[in-house]
Formats: C-alpha cells, sequence, structure tokens
C-alpha cells in the first residue's frame, strides 16, 4: 500500500472505487450538454427574461400560457417522459436532489412544500424533473441523452408568459434551474448563471427572512452566491450584497440577534453563510481598494477595524453554537481530524465557519500577532478542520458546497499525503454527486507545481 492510501486509512475510503480508479474518477472530457447550443441559447433566454421581470413595472399578474409555442423546434415531451421516466426523474430529485437543496432546512422545502407547489405549476414540475434528470446523467456519466435539456426548455417555454406573476412557485421554478445550470458550470461563467436570480431577487424584495419557503429558496441561493465569491478569489463580492440578505432597514449591528432569534439551528447555520460572504465583501473591497484604486472607503484603517470586527463575530458564532451546531465526535488523527456532525446543516455551516477564518487570517496578518495566540488563531487548525469536516461527513449536499472550501484549504497543504488526499476527495465528490468538481484539482495542482499521480 502506498503512503498516500495509508494517509486515508480510517476515513472509510478504503475501499471506495472511485478514489482507486483514476479513469471512473476523472472528470467528463467533454459535457455534451454544456456545450450543446439548444442549452446555451436557452439558457440565456432564461437569464434575459429574468433580468426583463426584475426591471419590469408592470402589474403582477399571470400572461397567458404559450400552449404551442416551441422554443428549438425539437422538444419531445412526451418520449422524454415516456416509459415511466417521469417517475424516474421526480424519484431521482427527491432521492438525490432535493436533500442537497434543504440541507440547511428542516422544514425540507425543496423535498416536500415544492413537489406539492409543482401539481399546480407545470414550468416547476419541469424544473423539478429537469434537474433530477440532469443529476442521474452526470452521476452516471450518460452522453447523448437531452432528456434533462428538454425538460429544461420545457420549464422555460412554460415559465416564460408567468414571470410577470412573481409567484413563489415561478420563483422557486427559477432557483432549481439555476442550480441545473451550476451541475457544470465552469469557474468562469459560475457569477453568470446566478445575475438572473440575483436581479429577481433584488426586484422583488426577497431576503433571508421572508419566511416559508421563499426564505428557503432565498439560502438555496445565497449558498451558490457565496461559492461564487469564494470562486474569484478575492476579486468579487456576492451578487447580492450581504446587506441586502436582511430585512430592509436593519443593519450588520442587528444580524447576529436577527439570526438567533428564531432559536432554530437553520437559521443559526444560515449565519454562517452570512458572515462568509461579509468575508468575501471585505477582502474584495480591500483589493479593490489597494489594487484597482476604488474608492469604496477601505483604507488600511478601515479594512483593520472591518477584520477585527468580522473576527469578533465568527468567534462569537462559534463559541455561542447551539448543541445542534456542535460535533457529536472529534478525533484528532493524522493528517486530519475526525469531526463528526449528526445535524446536515452543521457540516456546511462548521465548515465555513473555518473557512472564512482562513480568508481572514491570511488577508490580514495583524490578527494573528495582536490576538491571543489560541488553536482559532492558526491557520493551519483551521484548514485541517476543513479538510476533516469533508473526510468524515457523508452527507453528498456538504459534499458539494465544501468543493471551494477544501480548494482553499488545499491551497495551503504542504507535505504531499495531505494534496493527495484531499484530491481523492474532490474526485469522490464528483463520482458520487455528479457536480463538476475536478476542475479545482487542476487548479491545486498548478498552485503546488506538480501533478498529482492518477494512481495512488
Amino acid at each position: 500500500m502506498s503512503s498516500t492510501v495509508a494517509a486515508g486509512a480510517g476515513y472509510g475510503f478504503e475501499n471506495i472505487d472511485p478514489f482507486l480508479s483514476p479513469v471512473t474518477a476523472s472528470s467528463w472530457p467533454f459535457d455534451e450538454f454544456a456545450h450543446d447550443p439548444d442549452y446555451l441559447a436557452s439558457q440565456e433566454a432564461l437569464r434575459s427574461l429574468m433580468f426583463t421581470t426584475a426591471r419590469s413595472a408592470a402589474p403582477t399578474r399571470a400572461g397567458t400560457p404559450v400552449e404551442n409555442d416551441d422554443m428549438s423546434g425539437s422538444i419531445n415531451i412526451k418520449r422524454v417522459l415516456a416509459d415511466g421516466k417521469r417517475i424516474q426523474y421526480l424519484k431521482n430529485y427527491m432521492s438525490q436532489v432535493a436533500p442537497w437543496l434543504d440541507m440547511f432546512d428542516s422544514q425540507r422545502a425543496f423535498g416536500v412544500q415544492l413537489p406539492a407547489l409543482a401539481k399546480e405549476s407545470p414550468p416547476l414540475l419541469y424544473a423539478i424533473l429537469a434537474i433530477g434528470a440532469r443529476q442521474l446523467e452526470r452521476k452516471d456519466k450518460i452522453q447523448s441523452s437531452f432528456d434533462s435539456l428538454e425538460l429544461y426548455q420545457e420549464a422555460i417555454r412554460l415559465l416564460t408568459p408567468l414571470l410577470q406573476a412573481r409567484d413563489v412557485q415561478v420563483i422557486a421554478a427559477c432557483v432549481i434551474l439555476c442550480c441545473l445550470e451550476m451541475f457544470s458550470a465552469s469557474a468562469q461563467d459560475w457569477r453568470h448563471h446566478l445575475e438572473g436570480c440575483a436581479a429577481v431577487f433584488e426586484a422583488f424584495g426577497v431576503n433571508g427572512f421572508n419566511g416559508d419557503v421563499l426564505q428557503a429558496l432565498f439560502w438555496c441561493y445565497a449558498r451558490m452566491d457565496v461559492c461564487g465569491a469564494l470562486i474569484s478569489d478575492g476579486t468579487e463580492s456576492t451578487l447580492l450584497k450581504p446587506s441586502e440578505w436582511l430585512p430592509h432597514g436593519l443593519t450588520d449591528e442587528d444580524a447576529e440577534a436577527l439570526f438567533r432569534n428564531p432559536k432554530v439551528p437553520d437559521m443559526y447555520a444560515n449565519y454562517a453563510v452570512y458572515l462568509c460572504a461579509k468575508t468575501c465583501e471585505l477582502i474584495s473591497d480591500r483589493n479593490k481598494y489597494t489594487e484597482l484604486g476604488a474608492e469604496n472607503g477601505c483604507d488600511a484603517e478601515q479594512f483593520q477595524t472591518q477584520s477585527f470586527r468580522l473576527w469578533d463575530q465568527l468567534a462569537s458564532w462559534s463559541s455561542h453554537r447551539p448543541s445542534e451546531m456542535q460535533a457529536v465526535e472529534t478525533t484528532n488523527t493524522t493528517p486530519f481530524p475526525h469531526v463528526f456532525f449528526a445535524h446536515w446543516a452543521a457540516i456546511s455551516s462548521n465548515q465555513l465557519y473555518h473557512t472564512s477564518c482562513v480568508l481572514l487570517l491570511n488577508s490580514n496578518p495583524k490578527l494573528k500577532t495582536s490576538l491571543s495566540q489560541t488553536p482559532t488563531t492558526s491557520i493551519m487548525w483551521h484548514v485541517k478542520r476543513i479538510c476533516g469536516i469533508s473526510l468524515t461527513n457523508p452527507h453528498e449536499g456538504c459534499l458539494n458546497n465544501a468543493i471551494q472550501p477544501l480548494w482553499i484549504a488545499g491551497r495551503l497543504l504542504s507535505h504531499s499525503s495531505e494534496q493527495a488526499l484531499v484530491v481523492k476527495t474532490i474526485r469522490h465528490i464528483e463520482v458520487l454527486t455528479g457536480w463538476t468538481a475536478t476542475w479545482r484539482i487542476r487548479d491545486l495542482e498548478s498552485t503546488w507545481g506538480y501533478k498529482v499521480r492518477g494512481e495512488v
């Protein structure tokens, strides 16, 4: 057994075939769906529709549904849904996709409430079927299958005359279609896919505290928005500024009490997403001030003040976590600790907490020298917990959300056995979930200066 395999012992990875087979674990060399001209045209059509709707001052009423309009001239929905495929795609959505989207929502808006709404909303139904089909195609590496594309196009066709209605079902369909696009989105295109949803949320006043389904839709979007900010590597904030995540009239000073008042773990987990967005915003503002000369007020004094304030907020988040947000078992193993959580939302929220700390400490060395020396002021302490959380917790939705934190942590690892284990984890995420992930391996290898071997 090689040293890199031995490094993974104890994490339950020894018998995972995708880790041992570089052929199985490799990313698709060419994703036909993502490059299909009909998909690209439909994607731009949906984005344009959302922007048009967001800018429109027209009355909020439904338009007349289009009965026979065909966007591509090639859609044959009866064929797509023949032979029980409708049930197959619904089942895959319910069992595979909805738990990812609901991981911060114990009320299960995506798994329970939206399927019920879809019975009366054809666009939402087709959006659900489309993402169920797309995940199956990605996970099983099915090439030259266009069921998801035709379902995606049909959802847009049915959605087009209804966008002005601004109903929750319409917004839900837009968010789900955005999630579908993310399955194979490149780093360069990530924000492009999110811009339409951001415009709709901003125009309609949707925020993180609307309650019920709208609130769940917002936080699903917000997690993707934070991923986009992390991908930008300090050059961009989230598309929706964190101040817009709060109810109108409330400020960052009100945030902690606002997130803690509901006394439910879900909202406390969302608070970690918010703090990560604030971290990305601060670093982006500082970089734009110093490198681009942006007049955003983020001079050295302001940056230090905001850095220490944000660090205090992160420390408070960690120290005041409810029991559901705390690890049920932590073992200090090598090279990464086992950190196991029972609550879905605890997995990603704690990982985002550690990610925010890494970013803040890395961007402002004065923090480390000015604070009392504890494990939490060590960048590597947080780095190893980011990796350990993904290695210990199997929830697929949390693995999807771990891709960017693993990249941020992986860049700071120096030992080849640690690097190989992170690469294995990223490969495993793509094989297990179908979510495009291995492009981050190339970025890590570029940072490390060598290519990690396929067989280990």
